[in-house]
C-alpha cells in the first residue's frame, strides 16, 4: 500500500517527535470526534502542541484554523507543516526547550 503525500508528513513529524522524547497522539475523529482538531496533539516539556499536517499546496480549513487559534490564545504551541517546512517542528521544540517563543506563527 502506497503511502499519500500527507501520511509521508505525518510519519516525517512523528519522527522528530519520537526522537525528542515528545509524548503525542494523533485524534481520530471517525465522525465521532470534534471536527477540526489538529493531525497531532501532544506535550513536550510540559507544553502542549498541536500540529495540522499538509501535502503540496494543501492549507488548513477555517475551522482547522480556528482551533489552531484557540490553542495559541490557550498558551499552545501550533503548526502547519507540509514537505516544505519540516524543520519547522525541530525549531518548535527547541523553542518550548530554551523558553522563547517566536513572534509570528506558522497558521
Amino acid at each position: 500500500m502506497a503511502l499519500t503525500p500527507e501520511k509521508k508528513v505525518k510519519d516525517k513529524v512523528k519522527k522528530v517527535l519520537v526522537d525528542a522524547g515528545a509524548y503525542y497522539f494523533m485524534p481520530g475523529t471517525h465522525g465521532y470526534g470534534a471536527s477540526g482538531v489538529p493531525d497531532i496533539v501532544g506535550c513536550y516539556q510540559s507544553k502542549f502542541f498541536g500540529i495540522e499536517c499538509k501535502a503540496g499546496d494543501n492549507k488548513p480549513t477555517a475551522l482547522q484554523l480556528r482551533n489552531l487559534s484557540q490553542i495559541t490564545t490557550a498558551g499552545g504551541y501550533t503548526l502547519v507543516v507540509n514537505e516544505d517546512n519540516l524543520n519547522d517542528v525541530s525549531n518548535m521544540l527547541k523553542e518550548i526547550q530554551n523558553g522563547t517563543r517566536r513572534r509570528d506563527s506558522s497558521i
